[in-house]
């Protein structure tokens, strides 16, 4: 049986396994285990895990500015999709949204990411075709 936790930051190796075994999900020096340690102290009890026994078989990193939550990296191991891992892990991240009193959250896609696209789509969220996403990088 599934069992949903914090994460913390003991978790990070099974976890970034995971993303990189996991289509659609882009990693880069912002997932490095210091940066997910500052970001999980930013954003406590926001991110979870999935487990089956001990066996880390899900993963999503969610924080907040304040107004909006933000998720990142939701992965589900292969053999477990199509099973509620996924739900589960939403239910998690925004029960604690709704806790800070965060009542919209964002996900980025990537553009040809179809299947996440549909997986998002199927569970209630909404494209937003009136945005695009701009972004500025500080260091080069």
């Amino acid at each position: 049986m599934v069992e949903i936790q914090v994460m913390t930051i003991r978790d990070y190796e099974e976890t970034y396994a995971l993303w990189l075994a996991s289509e659609g999900v882009g990693l880069s020096q912002a997932d490095s285990r210091d940066e997910i340690t500052a970001y999980l102290a930013r954003n406590p009890g926001l991110s979870f895990v999935a487990r089956d026994g001990a066996r880390l078989v899900g993963a999503v990193l969610c924080g907040h500015d304040g107004r909006r939550g933000y998720l990142h990296h939701l992965a589900v191991a292969r053999d477990f999709r199509k099973q509620g891992v996924a739900r589960l892990l939403l239910q998690a991240v925004m029960k604690g949204l709704l806790k800070l009193k965060i009542e919209k959250c964002n996900i980025f896609l990537f553009a040809n990411n179809h299947d996440g696209r549909a997986f998002w789509l199927h569970n209630g969220w909404k494209d937003r075709q009136d945005l695009d996403v701009l972004q500025f990088l500080l260091i080069h």
